[in-house]
């Protein structure tokens, strides 16, 4: 599959469920490998919202899926008087 951004808890569930297919799982392998029942991890899956870090990232190996953490560029503003990059970098002058 190919890199996804996430900005919202909302787009888990789906690309959740997209990657579980992928990798050729059912909901009640996902969670026999996570601990969970099938049902929980029904739950989960519909909720990921709720989900905490280490349960996250355990179901993410499972899956077989990297978590990348990035942090964009700030876009360049060349307005007058507004903050310009400074030459050589990405970080804006103030």
């Amino acid at each position: 599959m190919p890199r996804f951004t996430i900005r919202t808890a909302d787009q888990l569930p789906t690309l959740l469920q997209a990657y579980r297919k992928e990798a050729g799982l059912t909901q009640a392998e996902v969670a026999l490998r996570l601990g969970v029942t099938q049902q929980t991890y029904s739950a989960l899956e519909r909720n990921a919202d709720t989900v905490g870090a280490a349960r996250l990232l355990k179901l993410l190996n499972i899956l077989g899926v990297e978590l990348d953490l990035n942090k964009p560029s700030p876009p360049h503003l060349s307005t007058p008087g507004g903050p310009s990059a400074s030459p050589g970098t990405d970080k804006p002058v103030w």
